[in-house]
């Protein structure tokens, strides 16, 4: 049982966003937090080209048994190929098969325990190969607009202009959180968006992909108000301290 979370040390949009500080804590140190929590890995990796960034993943008790190659860090390299590489590297290092992979992603910082188990309970379906966090889009896709040649808009499915919201068919999209798969689907290169993968949903409140310093900052209050949550539903659940008594 194989968690890997790949954290290459060249981000451009965020300079070295994977372990920018973020909550009181580096990015990194939250899906690995996670990870451990869930008692699902026997090892929970980090697959990284920077020094720096192995030391900081190693702080929140984090593994890096290989290097990541320059070959599989660049701007341009998919996920897919990252994984396989890691799956293999650990193998070699611990002498031991991958029966299950999970690969989390260094910005998860809402990723929920619950959700990684619910993913893995997912597997033990014969029909299924992968499953991933998603989250429902917030409006109907069918009602998308876009720039038309002549500068105003049109709609994308002008077919569904008069379709009540309530008859269109709701729609999902992944969040970008974590992969769930066994080791075969991932090294036979598998389709992730197909037939048999399984969308774990969770709420569009803890769904958020950080790519930009906007992103970032919104990312950060919606942290406030978890915490703000949290600590209200603590203080509510508290003989003496109800919310109704204060």
């Amino acid at each position: 049982m194989l968690a890997i979370i790949p954290a290459r040390g060249g981000s451009k949009r965020i300079p070295r966003k994977n372990i920018r500080p973020f909550g009181g804590r580096p990015m990194i140190h939250w899906p690995v937090a996670a990870a451990l929590k869930s008692g699902l890995f026997d090892h929970v990796v980090v697959s990284t080209d920077d020094d720096e960034i192995a030391a900081v993943a190693a702080e929140a008790g984090a593994l890096r048994p290989f290097v990541r190659p320059a070959s599989l860090s660049d701007d341009h390299t998919p996920l897919r190929p990252v994984i396989k590489h890691a799956i293999a590297a650990a193998e070699e290092h611990y002498d031991r098969p991958v029966a299950f992979a999970c690969c989390i992603l260094a910005t998860a910082a809402f990723l929920a325990v619950d959700d990684l188990r619910a993913g893995f309970d997912a597997l033990s379906r014969p029909e299924t190969d992968f499953a991933f966090a998603a989250t429902h889009f917030p409006s109907p896709i069918q009602r998308a607009l876009r720039r038309s040649a002549a500068g105003g808009v049109e709609m994308l499915n002008p077919e569904h202009r008069f379709t009540r919201s309530q008859d269109l068919e709701e729609c999902f999209y992944d969040v970008g959180q974590f992969y769930w798969g066994a080791r075969a689907p991932f090294m036979d290169d598998g389709l992730m968006y197909g037939h048999r993968s399984v969308p774990i949903m969770i709420p569009q409140n803890r769904a958020r992909d950080i790519d930009t310093l906007e992103d970032w900052a919104e990312a950060e209050l919606l942290l406030n108000f978890h915490r703000l949550s949290a600590n209200n539903e603590e203080i509510s659940s508290t003989p003496n301290l109800r919310m109704t008594n204060l």
